[in-house]
């Protein structure tokens, strides 16, 4: 065979196979393939927005009851502030006149009582608290009234004009209601409402701050105000005030009174050494048929530069019984200057003997 015949076969190019595993991988996967992982990518979603919503809803739960503490917290923090800082002072104030205006004195008492107010109204109030703050607010608003009140009837009280003074004594007795009003409007609603908000929201753990700005109900009757003050209501205004005696004897008479170990005697100079703890004690008697309560017993020093005035309030004196009250001095007497001393156990409603309620003396003191 020739070079040129032995071209001319035709030639055949063999393809090279793939192997199997190539064709395997390149397959498309079954349908069930797909289904379990669609399942497992829906499940895995669902299990996502599952903790999304209890941590969102535990954040929502965590704010709600933090919300409600600070609530309860802000208001317990002003209503306390409010009897310690302003009710207790303003009526110690009235029970033991200092010097200086009155007026002024409790003036000043009122801008704290707005303050007090004012810190109220900037309270961050959960929506479930709305009804408490409203209450709270009234409240609040009532006692800083009230104290404006007093203010401005103070000046008119102390008039020497009977009939101008006795109104203003009314005026501000009626402002005492405003503040035992405030304190039925907190103790009967807000309390209540906070506490029950905190036990619908299952927070525990809180304490509850209760409210007594009126010390007492004495303090309604103008007799008692106008004893605070000095004053004297006329007869007229006396019988139309005050509580309704009850019937047969009333009345309280001074048996004694007592410096340390020293009685004192009416008529002549008594000397007095005054320590630093030094007490008067005022002993006296309910020579009356019934109990009696809410007594007031004053004692006032005159002859310094300033005029001194102790009140001590006795709760109850049962008939026939006798009670010793001991009054210290908020500042020392004058020394070595003569002075009034007057003592008086104020009368009690249906008493009409009253020569024996007040006790005079003369008296020096002198340093211990």
């Amino acid at each position: 065979m020739s070079f040129f015949d032995e071209d001319d076969e035709p030639r055949t190019r063999v393809r090279p196979r793939r192997p199997a595993s190539s064709r395997a991988g390149s397959a498309s996967p079954d349908r069930q393939t797909v289904l379990v992982r669609q399942l497992v990518l829906v499940g895995g979603s669902l299990l996502v927005l599952v903790l999304l919503f209890f941590v969102i809803n535990g954040c929502r739960q965590s704010a709600k009851e933090s919300s409600l503490k600070d609530y309860n917290g802000d208001v317990a923090s002003i209503v306390r502030d409010s009897d310690e800082q302003v009710g207790g002072p303003v009526f110690e104030l009235l029970r033991n006149p200092s010097t200086g205006d009155l007026s002024t004195q409790v003036a000043s008492y009122k801008a704290q009582a707005d303050q007090q107010y004012q810190q109220a109204k900037r309270i961050s109030t959960p929506g479930d608290m709305t009804p408490a703050q409203r209450s709270f607010l009234i409240t609040m608003e009532m006692r800083r009234d009230g104290l404006q009140r007093i203010a401005d009837q103070v000046r008119p009280a102390l008039s020497s004009d009977p009939e101008e003074s006795d109104a203003a004594i009314e005026q501000i007795a009626g402002a005492m209601s405003m503040f035992l009003t405030s304190d039925v409007v907190y103790n009967e609603r807000v309390h209540p409402m906070i506490l029950n908000e905190l036990r619908e929201a299952e927070v525990g753990g809180q304490q509850l701050q209760r409210t007594q700005f009126l010390p007492g109900w004495q303090w309604l009757d103008p007799n008692t105000v106008a004893d605070a003050l000095g004053q004297q209501l006329s007869a007229d205004a006396a019988d139309g005030a005050g509580r309704e005696p009850a019937p047969g004897l009333h009345g309280t008479g001074i048996d004694s009174v007592q410096v340390g170990e020293a009685t004192l005697t009416p008529g002549q100079a008594n000397r007095i050494a005054y320590g630093a703890d030094t007490e008067f004690t005022v002993n006296f008697t309910n020579q009356g048929e019934n109990d009696e309560r809410d007594i007031d017993v004053v004692l006032k020093i005159v002859g310094g530069p300033d005029p001194i005035r102790v009140t001590r309030n006795v709760a109850a004196v049962a008939a026939g019984e006798t009670a010793a009250v001991a009054l210290s001095l908020d500042t020392p007497p004058p020394f070595g200057t003569a002075v009034d001393i007057t003592v008086e156990v104020k009368a009690v409603p249906g008493e009409e003997k009253k020569d024996n309620n007040k006790a005079e003396y003369q008296a020096l003191f002198s340093q211990q």
